[in-house]
Parts: structure tokens; sequence; C-alpha cells
């Protein structure tokens, strides 16, 4: 590509989408594409995003909350099945009692814990908060100077609270499956995970105590250290009920999570664990740091950040962010600094500076197991059988939402459309697309014009071409997509080659691009230090895939600005067709070449140009393409398959199927050149 005019940001064609009160960014692109940089991890530092307003953050906050849904495979939200509870050994104690507990969260997997209530303070209803426990290595047995959740429970029943502690998956009596379930890179498919399971848990977890006779549903609260201050923090950032929470030691800018509970995929991509303990202010919370961990900067960095969210709505007095000179804890010191905290905010009493820790004896560990035989009851499913049964539920209720008629198919877009955008983590450049012009030349009758299309603030850099007939006799704009990038449509002479110049023969007018790592942003290194299943990689990174979906929704945007009325057609050859059918709903209408990929095959759609997590809770490409119904769709060199089926299937329903031409084999450049003509 000839030297770019780099300081020339297209106004005039941002005029033609920018709403008038809105000025165009005055911003250049990146002098290279920043996406290849090393990938981030848990360990990559954050910041806050600088906040305008209170309905900005309310909006942002929205979509945290719905990212965490879609990430941890729980969106839609699926049934809350009978809880089957189970409570029994209650023993008494002064000031207390204790008692066993498990539940099923899911059809045939159980859930187990203590629960600790009040003695001698009346009969309720009493606050009552939620206790999951970091990884120690004794799970919710630990009793240690570091930390003690009997500690901790015992004294809040003191106080007048119910507490209850319940184990993390694999740990003490939830052991029908282990602490790395659903490890597999195929479970990321299907939105199994373990973060997964144990948000739905915490969420289970809270539907008990709030069940309870004696519990307040207005007063429900959590708290947990290290691992469970992550479950702290996602239960509160997903779930409304809860009134209270207190985070301990893991909101961090820096470290964000090191295990597989903690990293779900697309979890962090645009988020980070600050923005996460911020969705739910004003709620009152408590945040408790330590001088020798991750949270070191609490003071200075996480706290502040988070109460400029909290002065949004005029309610800092109801965050307080403290440090204390330990390491990685949960001990007596920061137990009292929540004791007062909650004090104030559940028990409705007068803020304290303190609140000291009664003397404890915590139960022996057997006396505290609710299975202590190791016997699960007999319908207890093991990884297997629960994977398969997660599976299936998501598939039945994906067919539950498959679009019957126009009123139905209105229903699957407003629930599905933004989970599109939050499994593919892309976004459609309403605000922010930049346009840099090089200087444009005639190939025959055909005017050629370099671009580099990118958003404001992304540091996406894409090269492209727009190339146009002397005489553009369609009313349509083609965008072409190939994985070897522009040049694949073009011959050693730079002129238009192939389909592009079918289609410019026939009179359309195209846009070509390199997409990610594709054509000029080549680059072996980078490609070689992604690897997508190791180091929570999706968790923190957009997968190939998804990249590339975003830049043609870039290039769509670009199209659609400048195309002064013509349709959009979004055309991929090659595996480039599965991700045209993945953008589909940037599009007017869809050419994809499915390269024959049988779209049921799990390790087929774990292949790195292809791998999207999440993806079949969306229903992969029939699911995406269903999203931009009933507009025209092609599919050539499409095995047949469920997802082929599924959209005969809605187009018939729609009477629409005239629109939805399916070929088992590839097309040739002519054929399709003219059923994008006919558009």
């Amino acid at each position: 590509m000839k030297a770019l005019r780099s300081s020339f940001v297209v106004a005039m064609f941002l005029s033609l989408w920018l709403p008038a009160d809105r000025e165009a960014p005055a911003q250049s692109l990146p002098r290279s594409d920043q996406r290849a940089g090393p990938p981030k991890d848990t360990n990559t530092k954050r910041a806050f995003p600088a906040i305008q307003s209170r309905a900005e953050w309310e909006a942002r906050a929205h979509s945290i909350r719905h990212n965490l849904l879609v990430s941890c495979g729980l969106w839609p939200l699926p049934e809350k099945t009978p809880l089957n509870a189970q409570v029994f050994g209650r023993v008494e104690r002064d000031g207390y009692s204790i008692e066993k507990v498990y539940f099923q969260t899911y059809p045939g997997f159980y859930l187990a814990g203590n629960l600790y209530r009040p003695l001698g303070q009346g009969r309720g209803p009493f606050p009552a908060i939620l206790n999951p426990h970091g990884h120690w290595s004794n799970g919710r047995m630990a009793d240690t100077k570091d930390g003690s959740i009997a500690a901790r429970c015992i004294n809040f029943a003191k106080q007048g609270m119910i507490a209850f502690s319940y184990d993390m998956v694999g740990y003490n009596d939830t052991t029908q499956v282990k602490h790395n379930f659903a490890s597999h890179p195929t479970n990321q498919l299907w939105g199994v995970s373990l973060m997964g399971l144990q948000t739905w848990n915490s969420i289970r977890a809270l539907d008990f105590l709030e069940s309870l006779p004696d519990a307040d549903k207005t007063r429900l609260a959590c708290t947990g250290e290290s691992g469970g201050g992550t479950q702290t923090f996602m239960l509160g950032a997903v779930d409304d009920r809860l009134a209270v929470q207190a985070p301990i030691v893991m909101v961090s800018h820096s470290m964000q999570g090191g295990c597989l509970c903690e990293n779900a995929p697309g979890l962090r991509v645009e988020y980070n664990n600050m923005e996460l303990a911020a969705v739910p202010a004003p709620r009152p919370q408590i945040l408790v740091a330590a001088a020798g961990d991750w949270t070191k900067d609490t003071l200075s960095a996480e706290g502040p950040a988070i109460e400029s969210v909290y002065r949004l709505f005029n309610a800092v007095e109801k965050l307080r962010y403290v440090r204390f000179d330990f390491d990685h804890n949960y001990n007596q010191t920061s137990r009292e600094a929540v004791y007062a905290w909650f004090g104030r905010w559940l028990l409705r009493q007068p803020d304290a500076p303190s609140r000291d820790e009664q003397a404890y004896v915590k139960e022996p560990d057997q006396e505290l197991r609710v299975f202590p035989d190791g016997k699960l009851p007999a319908d207890a499913l093991n990884e297997e059988q629960l994977i398969a049964w997660l599976i299936r539920s998501r598939q039945t209720q994906l067919e539950a939402l498959k679009p019957r008629d126009p009123r139905s198919l209105e229903q699957f877009k407003k629930l599905m459309k933004p989970t599109w955008q939050h499994v593919l983590q892309v976004e459609f450049p309403e605000q922010g697309l930049l346009v840099e012009v090089g200087e444009s030349k005639k190939v025959g009758t055909c005017s050629l014009n370099p671009l580099l299309l990118g958003r404001a603030g992304q540091g996406d850099r894409v090269p492209a071409l727009h190339i146009t007939p002397e005489k553009q006799s369609s009313k349509a704009i083609v965008v072409l997509a190939h994985p070897e990038g522009k040049s694949a449509f073009l011959d050693p002479a730079g002129a238009p080659a192939g389909l592009a110049k079918k289609l410019l023969e026939r009179g359309q007018a195209v846009a070509l691009l390199d997409t990610f790592l594709t054509g000029e942003l080549a680059n072996a290194e980078a490609q070689k230090a992604r690897k997508p299943f190791q180091n929570f990689f999706t968790t923190y990174n957009r997968t190939d895939a998804q990249e590339r979906v975003q830049d043609l929704l870039t290039a769509c945007a670009f199209a659609q600005n400048h195309s002064k009325g013509r349709r959009v057609v979004l055309c991929g050859v090659g595996r480039a067709g599965l991700w045209a059918l993945l953008a589909a709903p940037a599009a007017d209408a869809v050419v994809a070449d499915c390269d024959a990929l049988d779209p049921a095959n799990d390790e087929a759609m774990l292949a790195q140009d292809l791998f999207v997590p999440d993806i079949r809770t969306l229903g992969a490409f029939a699911g995406t393409a269903t999203l931009a119904a009933p507009h025209p769709l092609l599919l050539h060199n499409a095995a047949e398959a469920s997802s082929t089926t599924w959209l005969r299937d809605v187009y018939r329903t729609l009477r629409q199927s005239k629109s939805l031409r399916l070929e088992p084999t590839r097309l040739p450049d002519d054929a399709v050149a003219d059923w994008i003509l006919k558009l």
C-alpha cells in the first residue's frame, strides 16, 4: 500500500453517520495494529475507565452484568430447579446453633455446607450471610491465624445474623466433581466451566438463604476471601438481592485470579475485577486489602477507582476500603472490620470503629462434615454426566428460543443479539470509526482507494482497499474477506482478480481487507504467542476468530457509511465464509463459503482460526445467521447439518424461503456474483 496521508481522519465519511451534535473524533490510527502485541494475562495491570456520568456507568454496569452471565454460560439464565434442601444434625452452643446442609443446585449436583443461626435472640427474621471460602487446603474447615471460616460464622451468629458456609467445587463434601471441572477446551464452546458452576452455586445458595423462614430477605449479604472474594463480587454483580457485600483480599488492578474457578472465557477482555466489584453500587460494600499481597495498592488504586462510581450516586459513605499489614488473609483484624460494617448496614446499629471478635471453638472437622463417610446421594452425577446434562439443557433452551414466526424472531433477536456481542466480544463502531485514505489510482476502468480502518481507542489498524467500477450499476457494495487477505482478490500486478473482478464487471463496488494477522497484518511471532488454551488466554484476550469478526463489522460500518444507501453484502471465501456468518448481523446480505465444515464437530470448532468460546450457547453459525434473518443468505460448500436444517425451518416459518439458498458444493465465482447482482 502506498504511503497514507496519516494525519487525515475522514470526517466527511464520519459526518454521514455521526449525530449532528457529536463531533468526529480527532484521532488518527496507530502506526501498527496494536492487537498483535503480547497477550494479556491474569497479572496484566488494568486501569479503571474514565466515567463521566451516572448514566454512562449504569449502561456500562448493565453490559458488565450481561457479559459476566454470558461468560459463565448462565445466559439465558438456567431454570431454577427445586433445591430439595436437607437441613439436619443440629447442635446448640453458647449463643448459636450449627446444622448440616445440602441441596441440589442442578438436578443431581449437590452443594454442601454448614448453617450457623443465632440462639436466644428471638425468632428473627435475621440478616443472613453467605460465606464462600478461599483456596485453603482444608476448605470451609480452615481455622488458622490467617483465616477461619468457623470464626466469622460463629461470630456472625452470636451478633444476631444467620451465616451459611458452603464448599468450593471439589472441596470437603462437594466432591462429586473435582476443582478442575470442565477443563477440556471443548467445554468452552458450550459455556460449561468451573467458574460458571461456582457462580450458579452461589446464586442457588442465596436462594437457599432466602427460603429460610427466619431469614430477612431484605438483609442478605456475602463475604469471602481470595477465591471466595471472587465469588462474592461475582454474585454481587449479577444478583441484586445482596444488600451488602465484603470481598476480601481479591479486588485488584493487577492479579485478577489464579484459578480456573476465577477465569471464565471472555470475562475480562474488556473489564476487570475493579469494575466487577463496582457494579453493585450504591449498595454498601467494604473492601479489605493486605499489604502483603496483590491488593496492597487498594488505598491508592482500587479503592478510589470504585469510590468514583459511588460518588456518581452520592453514596460515598456506603463504600469503605481498608488495608492491614498482613500477608494474604481473612484474619481476626480483617474479620472485625467486616463485623463493624455488617453491624452498621445489616443490624442497623451505629457505626463503631471496631467490633471485637468473641472467643470461639470450632467443631471438629468430622462433626461439620455433611457426608462424613464420603457417600453422596445415589443420584449424584459424576463429571461426565453433569457436563452432558448441562449441554442438553443448553440445547433444550436454545430449541425453545428457535423463531417460529415474526414475533418469536423479534424475541430471539432481543435476547440473543446482545448475547452475540458478548460471545463474539464485538461492537458496532457507531461512534469512533476511523478511516485514513491513501493515494487513489486507476487500474483499467476501476478506481482503487487504499484505506486504513479502525476504531477510536481500540488499537486496531486494518488495511483495506475500496474499488469502484467506472459505471456502478448495482445497488450494493460487497465486503470481500479471505483467509489470505485482500491479495487473494488481486493479481500479481495489483489489479482485481477472481471474485472481485467478476463483481466489478457487473457494476458492483467492492471492499477488500486484511483481517487480524492476515495479509499485511500477518505476524508469525505474534501468532505463535497466541495460545488460546493456555494461561486463561480467552479470559483476557479475543481469539483470532473474534478479532476477525470485529474487523468485518468495522469494514461493514465503513461500507454502510460510504454506500449512499446501497446494500452492504458481506461475502467470505474459504474459512472467511465462516467468519462472515458470525458477523451476519452487520450486513444486509451474506454469502458464506462454509468450507465443508461439519459445525456439529466440537474438535473442528477448536481450530485456532475458528475458535470462539460460548459459541454453541448462541446456536453457532445458525444462531448468528438467524440474527440477520430474513436478510438474503447464500451458504455454499455447506455440509448438511443441524444448522442448515435450523435455517431452513426459520426461513420457511417466516415465509422467506426464497431469500435462503443452501448449496452442498462450492459455487464458481460467476454464480456467486450473479446471486449478489440479483439482490
